[in-house]
């Protein structure tokens, strides 16, 4: 069984709750089927001890950096195509966006650690410019094509790592900035990477893109009622934000990304005031010019 089928369970769930936004939401669907899809062990997954992963993270260093993915996207053609499809599929401005984007890969192909050193910047100001496509949606597109291959890459790295040899607020395996927050029983918050699936603790009074600390201009937003159990948490120093649940007040809700996924709501009230984030989400793409 692909390791994907639960989360399309999942999603068949969280729409139960959520109907009205099915429609809205389809493009998500789409997108683990194509996960699904992916064929398991595809990837030589990268095989660093203990030892050599624990060097890296007590540089403050994320694994990728020294194990970078130097394979063209020609490798993972089949998946990015279907979500180059899912993307075009949005509307006309998308899809213009996207063709542009297939004629540029296919004129002058990039590689995978291309477009993941792009992602490694709050504001995706790396992303590769020759690329005629918006960066909102090329980081939907990277997010959506390389989350099945790196999640295989950095598998058997996983078990070595510890929270207590990373403090930082970027992914130790591949860079990328967290996507969603959760807290469990014990209390403590835990940062989720949604292009690899890395998860890492991080103190609660800390932003993850500038560090700042001070407990003055670190907003937190509950939600009540229904959605008790949803928060927000942004920064007013750099403006950043993050989804998140808290599982002590709701212990029935699903994985990080299909929470994120199915809240769109949330990263609207959170633009609105003002804020950004840094990886990428449909509301997003509603932005993207033809």
């Amino acid at each position: 069984m692909s390791r994907y089928e639960p989360l399309q369970s999942e999603w068949a769930m969280l729409l139960g709750r959520r109907a009205a936004m099915r429609d809205s939401l389809s493009i998500y669907e789409g997108l683990l089927e194509a996960w699904v899809r992916w064929p398991e062990s595809r990837l030589m997954p990268l095989r660093w001890s203990s030892a050599e992963c624990r060097a890296r993270w007590e540089r403050s260093q994320p694994l990728i950096v020294d194990a970078p993915l130097e394979i063209p996207l020609s490798e993972i053609e089949d998946q990015l195509v279907s979500v180059l499809e899912l993307v075009a599929g949005l509307g006309e401005a998308e899809a213009q966006a996207v063709e542009r984007l297939a004629l540029a890969l296919t004129t002058d192909p990039v590689s995978v650690s291309t477009l993941l050193r792009g992602l490694r910047n709050p504001d995706r100001g790396a992303m590769p410019s020759a690329l005629p496509c918006p960066t909102d949606l090329l980081a939907f597109v990277t997010y959506g094509s390389l989350r099945p291959l790196l999640e295989e890459y950095f598998l058997e790295a996983r078990p070595h790592f510890g929270s207590e040899f990373w403090d930082q607020g970027h992914c130790p395996f591949c860079g990328a900035f967290p996507a969603f927050i959760e807290f469990g029983d014990d209390g403590k918050r835990r940062l989720v990477c949604h292009l690899c699936s890395g998860v890492w603790t991080l103190g609660r009074l800390r932003c993850p893109y500038c560090d700042n600390r001070d407990p003055k201009s670190l907003v937190r937003l509950a939600a009540e009622g229904g959605e008790e159990g949803y928060l927000i948490e942004a920064c007013d120093l750099c403006k950043g934000y993050l989804k998140g649940v808290d599982r002590r007040l709701r212990w029935d809700l699903g994985s990080p990304i299909i929470e994120d996924w199915g809240s769109p709501h949330l990263d609207l009230i959170a633009q609105r005031k003002g804020y950004w984030r840094a990886t990428p989400c449909l509301i997003q793409l509603a932005h993207v010019e033809s």
